[in-house]
């Protein structure tokens, strides 16, 4: 089976937007709440981070179970790792994502400023700089097999659906606007002349938008 290069479980506003303005390593939204973003992942018996028993189950459990799902490795922009920008003042800050991010393979972090691999848990980030090709061919290797997540944020999968480089997506639309920040689209039809379109309603109030290739 050929590998594939997905956008799963990504998050954006009613209006578009994936994240705020104004990121800092308090915010890493923005001005924007990420609670109405992700809400309905976070109350599902599958959410990554769940430590406790309990959730739902139902439709957004299955998006939630599957986003781990075929995946061996994922490649992000250097905003998701952190808020810093420019040369690295130091290596001593490993990311927002804690001793055990929930990514569990290798991730390609992009950025124009490489620093050496760092591993925490079961994930290994990878600092390169690199087109979005070049980064795709070095995932695709590492995924030995597997499919390649392209985990955002906005900018980054802007950049991989610019090269044509995306097979399938999965855009969970929620319910709120946030108004300025990283847009990934004005309406979703901007892309129906390269995907096919399936909205699919859930009982949470976000809107499930699936693409893949025409």
């Amino acid at each position: 089976m050929a590998q594939l290069v997905r956008v799963q479980n990504f998050n954006v506003s009613s209006d578009g937007y994936g994240a705020g303005e104004g990121q800092s390593l308090d915010r890493p939204f923005g001005h924007a709440d990420p609670g109405p973003l992700w809400s309905w992942t976070g109350a599902t018996a599958h959410w990554p981070n769940r430590t406790e028993p309990g959730g739902t189950y139902g439709l957004d459990d299955y998006f939630a179970r599957d986003y781990r799902n075929n995946i061996g490795a994922e490649i992000m922009g250097r905003n998701k790792f952190g808020p810093q920008r420019g040369p690295w003042e130091n290596y001593d800050w490993q990311g927002w994502w804690g001793d055990e991010p929930p990514f569990r393979t290798p991730v390609f972090v992009l950025t124009h400023y490489p620093r050496p691999s760092i591993t925490l848990g079961d994930t290994t980030f990878h600092f390169i700089d690199a087109t979005p090709k070049d980064a795709l061919v070095q995932a695709l290797a590492a995924a030995e097999g597997l499919d390649v997540r392209i985990g955002g944020g906005v900018a980054t999968i802007r950049e991989f659906l610019d090269a044509d480089l995306i097979d399938t997506m999965h855009i969970a639309v929620a319910p709120v606007e946030i108004g300025r920040g990283e847009r990934l689209w004005a309406s979703p039809d901007e892309l129906v002349d390269r995907f096919q379109l399936e909205q699919i309603q859930s009982p949470s109030g976000v809107v499930h938008h699936l693409f893949w290739r025409s």
